[in-house]
């Protein structure tokens, strides 16, 4: 008999070897607690008798589904949708004082540090400041210079626009505007190195920002990281609609159509958030919260799983739209060493992440030039997400990757694939392994 926790059950805890509910928590959520018996993470029930006689644990330590911490993070990322579908519409399409350049001379909008001070807000709001440990990709410097001071008071505004809905997202606001100095330190507040012990968030606020400003795809990723495992992970993608017909048609087109139809509409679902807890073997989609509309969990929420396809010639690949750390040359060759027939889809952000985990693409290749290092927050969602979808995501060695070494995947072998399977795995990193010596990367 396979313990299978139903759709509504709270936090479940192990008492002289007997389950027993305790601490019930309102998520709407399903799952398997099982073992792991591969190395690509296939998630199995298992007897439970079997598995107390066999154990020589007299005691075994509570059972946590991290329950509560999924529940605030996908209500955080629903309004974290909200704030920048608002900004995108209000401020990049009309205003280009809404776009600064950072450093590396990738664009950083309102919404990302708009996003990033939000979701800090809340999680130290719903958890404890001192219990909540978040590393994310912006910081303060650059907002608090005097030539972003527009910005600094567009951000503030925009962030305090957004907790006064936090309420219809089953959210505490606060009860009074945010005023600059709090913005500024729930932005800097996300300060934390990682590492392969404790707890803490990472946070991608606006992953993909050339897509954003673009009216194309983008994602807000939020995951917890428990001792360097990652335990849950959300993708809130506003331009991937809930309907796989749509991705037929151009993201302006699809744009302008759901502008004419009513919102309470099903073309109207042109977002969704997708999200999964670790050792679940199931990931959730839901559609992004009507506008005027309150959040009642689950918000149709409907299970997702990866494609079934294992044969490279029928299956569709995933790569970046950018080439600065990506080479699309190197996937291109390794696609047709494989018999790959379809043209790849090239999506900004953590989106592939989501397409493998809905089915609708079952490859995803990244092989990053030399000197590029892969920060954790463009993963830890996404890999989640698909490994409890059916998928799996290794290194392109094979290893799973590591999010116990800081806010870069390090020892990082060769490049990241991500596939709907084992099968068609093994066959993708059989690839990778005849092709690289010739390969200029």
């Amino acid at each position: 008999m396979a313990i299978k926790f139903s759709h509504n059950l709270g936090l479940e805890k192990w008492n002289d070897n007997k389950l027993t509910r305790s601490n019930k928590i309102h998520l709407n959520f399903s799952g398997k607690f099982g073992c792991s018996l591969s190395k690509f993470r296939k998630t199995q029930s298992f007897p439970v008798m079997e598995g107390l006689k066999s154990s020589s644990l007299l005691a075994p330590e509570p059972v946590i589904n991290y329950s509560q911490e999924l529940d605030v993070a996908v209500r955080a990322v629903q309004l974290a949708c909200s704030l920048c579908q608002r900004v995108q519409n209000s401020l990049i399409s009309k205003n280009s004082d809404g776009v600064q350049s950072k450093d590396d001379n990738s664009p950083v909008t309102v919404a990302d540090w708009s996003v990033q001070a939000t979701v800090s807000w809340i999680l130290s709001e719903s958890f404890g400041s001192s219990n909540v440990s978040i590393i994310a990709e912006e910081d303060i410097q650059n907002l608090s210079m005097a030539k972003a001071g527009g910005v600094l008071k567009d951000v503030v505004k925009t962030v305090n626009e957004c907790l006064a809905e936090a309420p219809r997202f089953g959210l505490k606001s606060p009860k009074m505007a945010l005023g600059t100095t709090e913005v500024l330190e729930a932005i800097s507040r996300c300060n934390s190195l990682g590492g392969p012990a404790g707890r803490f968030w990472t946070l991608d606020p606006v992953d993909g920002t050339l897509g954003f400003v673009r009216g194309d795809q983008y994602a807000i990723a939020l995951a917890l990281i428990e001792d360097g495992e990652v335990v849950l992970g959300v993708l809130g993608c506003p331009n991937y609609p809930m309907r796989k017909e749509w991705l037929n048609y151009h993201h302006r087109y699809h744009r302008i159509i759901s502008k004419l139809t009513p919102p309470t509409s099903e073309s109207w679902d042109k977002g969704c958030v997708i999200y999964a807890r670790r050792g679940s073997g199931e990931a959730w989609m839901q559609p992004l919260l009507h506008v005027n509309k309150n959040l009642v969990w689950p918000n149709s929420a409907k299970p997702v799983r990866v494609s079934s396809i294992d044969n490279p010639a029928l299956a569709t690949f995933c790569e970046p739209v950018e080439k600065a750390n990506s080479s699309h040359s190197f996937t291109a060759g390794l696609a047709h060493s494989v018999g790959l027939r379809k043209q790849p889809l090239r999506v900004y952000s953590m989106v592939k992440y989501a397409a493998i985990a809905r089915g609708d693409a079952e490859i995803f290749m990244k092989f990053a030039r030399a000197g590029y290092k892969e920060k954790i927050w463009d993963h830890a969602a996404g890999v989640v997400i698909i490994q409890e979808a059916g998928g799996v995501v290794t290194d392109a060695g094979g290893r799973p990757l590591d999010f116990s070494k800081g806010i870069y995947l390090e020892g990082l072998d060769r490049g990241v694939v991500a596939t709907a399977g084992a099968n068609l795995h093994d066959k993708i990193i059989r690839a990778v392994d005849a092709s690289w010596d010739s390969s200029s990367l």
